[in-house]
């Protein structure tokens, strides 16, 4: 059997070699980070190769993304779907081993990492999940969910602002199964680190309100254990484990330099390498006694098969509460959502309030929190504004011993159909009393049995929250939705990007979404928003024009699986814009009037696209353009993602060719060319502090001048 010095060089080689063979990577984190990983991966975490997915698994997270090796090698060695000569692939195209981790891409790789700090604020997420599933689901002498986040560290993800934000709010939320180990090797691409990193990491942990482990020697395979196991033990606090390593561990010429970070040793050194080490084996060649002490499949099959016999127990004595575990956990809405949905629609249809669109958002949140009890909502401190918190909503709050508080359960009537006569059930059958007879239930007014509908206070922590959610999405059992001003989509953005990238299931609610917020002026008014955001690939990007848009926008966001959704809202006072139907709404743009709707029996002449807030403008312009016999067509699209990738035939129905398009948009005018515009009222400066009127009348959104720009269009 191999010896722990091994196990660890096993890594320091393959990292060397997959590094050298690329000409690319980053071989000093991996080289630094090997003993740390033995301590992990072979005494502590729960994982089976085998089955990469099953839900009751450790989480680990590199977050220090570049050394994307270290996962691999473990992976590898531990007999994950990795075969060797994807590692000799390393970085080349359509291997799973690309520069940095990606989720979806290679089996035990739990999130994309690379931007550095998402990787720890993802799996603060995770933890989160873990923990508010554990609360939700676990029942006494019943321990269904039970598994710790674990992540890797470095320098950068500390430097990096959204580390602050993420970590103070594990403090927070008290997440004690969640434990980052800290590769504290003091250097970065640039040098030593020194000079422009003087953080006392300890200290600012600690006043996060996290255990603080260390310094301890991160080479020491026995002292990182012990510190994990003391980690491990922890009730109340998340835990940092400051380990002291010497990035290039090993290499005789580039050890503790810049130069072992982000470049190839060499072959010289390589060799060198090998020999101080003790490691006499060819590239990529790792011994049979390294592999079986590594091989992780026998214990990773039996941890497995332990959760399986509980979750069958689970299941006998909680038969609801398992079925819908397994649901939400496998992604799946219940079966009833498609109903929902159409009601939501229909009944905002049949009331056609005029109310806001971050209004019209709250009442359709108030139909789907009723219904999914995996939506988790928050605010990053603009709950009030973004209206984000329903009826069905509760703040979420730790008790002083870190469990959650929970909010009374309403009583459901599907439960009541399980219990017998006297009120006992299949849902009670670990309680030795009687329970008394349960009261009659209205269906129509009672929420899902087994939810705790969390409402969660991000604080000003827009990238954090953004990058959080992705975590709990990852996670799974949860879909995350939390809120903001469109402005501030800028500090979010890139983790917006990396949801995209990894097709996640997040909402992202933006309110606020134009000049029409009037006088908190042009730092808070959304110019070029909208078009930036819908340049990201695979996000969705929805901003409806009245209720109904909005219920739908819902709707196609909470059942787009591998997609996150971007919702723009408005402040102001939306009309609702007259309907025939709402079968077409979902495909992100339609006809929402003819010239006949406005008395005109003649074709149209040109066609008005307008979203948001301004589909209202075109209407009202079309109705100028009828009394000069000028006819035109209102099309609404609230989502030009979505309309995009709809078939030619029912794009060319919605947009003829032939006739005239002019585009009506509280934003910049460059993403509206590409629909063969011949005109388009947008901004393209930034705005003005003023009431959202006087704003409106002094930028050209009136009616007035959009149908003054349609004449000009037609030459008349």
């Amino acid at each position: 059997m191999a010896d722990q010095k091994n196990m660890a060089n096993a890594i320091r080689a393959l990292a060397m070699d997959a590094v050298q063979q690329a000409n690319s990577g980053h071989p000093g984190a991996p080289m630094g980070m090997a003993d740390m990983a033995v301590a992990l991966w072979s005494r502590h975490l729960k994982h089976n190769p085998v089955n990469p997915h099953w839900a009751d698994r450790d989480r680990f997270v590199l977050s220090n993304g570049h050394g994307s090796m270290l996962i691999y090698a473990l992976l590898h060695l531990t007999g994950y779907d990795l075969p060797l000569q994807e590692l000799k692939d390393f970085r080349q195209l359509h291997s799973k081993t690309a520069g940095h981790p990606e989720w979806g891409l290679t089996p035990g790789v739990e999130t994309t990492t690379g931007p550095l700090g998402q990787g720890i604020t993802n799996a603060v997420g995770m933890a989160l999940a873990e923990k508010l599933l554990a609360a939700e689901f676990n029942r006494p002498r019943h321990t269904l969910v039970d598994h710790h986040t674990y992540a890797f560290i470095g320098d950068g993800c500390l430097m990096e602002g959204i580390s602050h934000e993420a970590c103070a709010l594990a403090g927070a939320w008290k997440l004690n199964k969640l434990i980052a180990l800290y590769d504290d090797n003091g250097i970065s691409i640039d040098g030593k680190v020194a000079p422009w990193f003087v953080d006392n990491t300890a200290e600012r942990f600690e006043a996060y309100q996290w255990n603080v482990i260390g310094p301890i020697d991160g080479h020491d395979v026995d002292a990182v254990d012990r510190a994990i196991g003391e980690a491990r033990q922890s009730a109340e606090r998340p835990t940092l484990i400051i380990c002291r390593t010497h990035i290039g561990k090993g290499s005789p010429n580039r050890q503790d330099t810049a130069k072992a970070h982000g470049e190839p040793l060499g072959a010289s050194e390589i060799a060198l390498t090998r020999e101080a080490l003790g490691w006499p084996h060819a590239p990529f060649e790792i011994p049979a006694d390294v592999y079986a002490a590594w091989d992780a499949k026998a214990a990773g099959a039996k941890a497995e098969q332990r959760w399986d016999e509980r979750f069958a127990a689970y299941e006998k004595a909680f038969p609801r509460l398992a079925a819908d575990f397994k649901r939400r956990m496998a992604g799946e809405l219940p079966k009833n959502f498609a109903q929902v949905a159409v009601d939501a629609a229909v009944e905002a249809h049949k009331k056609a309030e005029t109310v806001a669109s971050r209004k019209a958002s709250q009442i359709a949140l108030e139909a789907f929190t009723a219904a999914l009890p995996e939506l988790i909502g928050g605010s990053a401190d603009l709950t009030g504004s973004n209206l984000t918190n329903t009826s069905f909503t509760t703040p979420l709050r730790f008790n002083d011993d870190g469990s959650v508080v929970l909010p009374e359960a309403k009583p459901d009537r599907a439960v009541q159909l399980e219990r017998g006569n006297n009120g006992v059930g299949k849902e009670d059958e670990t309680s030795n009393a009687a329970a008394a007879p349960l009261p009659e239930v209205d269906l129509k007014a009672a929420a899902p049995a087994i939810s705790a509908r969390f409402h969660i206070n991000y604080g000003v922590r827009e990238f954090g929250m953004a990058a959080i959610m992705n975590g709990i999405a990852l996670h799974g059992g949860y879909i995350p939705y939390g809120g903001t001003f469109l402005t501030f989509s800028d500090y979010s953005r890139n983790a917006i990007r990396m949801a995209a990238l990894m097709k996640q299931r997040v909402v992202h609610v933006f309110t606020h979404d134009s000049i029409g917020l009037g006088e908190d002026g042009p730092t808070h008014q959304s110019i070029e928003h909208a078009a930036s955001l819908r340049l990201i690939p695979g996000l969705d990007v929805w901003r409806p024009a009245d209720t109904a848009e909005t219920a739908i926008a819902w709707a196609v966001a909470l059942e787009n699986k591998d997609r996150p959704t971007a919702l723009l809202l408005s402040r102001q006072n939306l009309p609702y814009a007259p309907k025939r139907d709402l079968g077409d709404i979902s495909r992100g743009a339609y006809v929402l009037s003819e010239p006949r709707d406005v008395g005109l029996k003649s074709k149209a002449q040109a066609v008005l696209i307008a979203t948001g807030s301004e589909v209202q403008l075109a209407l009202k312009a079309q109705e100028l353009l009828a009394s000069q016999k000028i006819a035109v067509r209102v099309v609404s699209m609230p989502s030009n993602g979505t309309f995009d990738r709809q078939t030619v035939a029912y794009k060319q129905s919605v947009l003829p060719a032939g006739l005239p398009r002019i585009a009506v948009e509280m934003g910049v005018t460059d993403g509206w060319w590409k629909y063969g515009c011949a005109a388009v009222v947008g901004i393209d400066r930034y705005g003005e502090s003023a009431p959202a009127p006087k704003l409106f009348e002094f930028f050209g959104f009136t009616p007035e001048n959009v149908a003054n720009t349609v004449r000009k269009v037609l030459g008349r």
